[in-house]
């Protein structure tokens, strides 16, 4: 998983990340929660969109849970086409971090950034 990301930013652009994070995930939620309901075809992307939002909420997984949420969002956007904009934009931020990653104050970077191991003795 290492792989994935180049290095996990902190400070400045960190919070960033950060904050990119936090509303992605809030908008996909705010747009999805509304649909749920009975019937399943017509709000199966929206469920799909707000069930990536809480990975992303707390950056984990980020780049498949980015990438998931633009797809999901492009199929949104082309099955909704009269307000295409809204599935755009979050089509365009979730790509966005599945490309830069998710930043220094995430669960990613705790499980797979790089760590300082010490020896005992010398």
């Amino acid at each position: 998983m290492q792989r994935l990301f180049s290095t996990f930013a902190s400070g400045w652009p960190g919070i960033g990340l950060l904050l990119q994070r936090l509303l992605t995930a809030t908008a996909l939620l705010y747009y999805g929660i509304p649909h749920l309901g009975p019937q399943l075809t017509p709000i199966l992307p929206q469920m799909i969109a707000a069930s990536a939002g809480i990975p992303l909420l707390v950056g984990l997984w980020t780049p498949m849970a980015g990438t998931l949420v633009a797809i999901v969002e492009v199929w949104i956007a082309f099955s909704h086409p009269a307000s295409p904009f809204i599935s755009i934009m979050l089509a365009t931020l979730g790509a966005t971090l599945a490309m830069i990653g998710p930043g220094a104050w995430s669960i990613d970077a705790r499980l797979f950034g790089r760590k300082h191991i010490e020896t005992l003795g010398r």
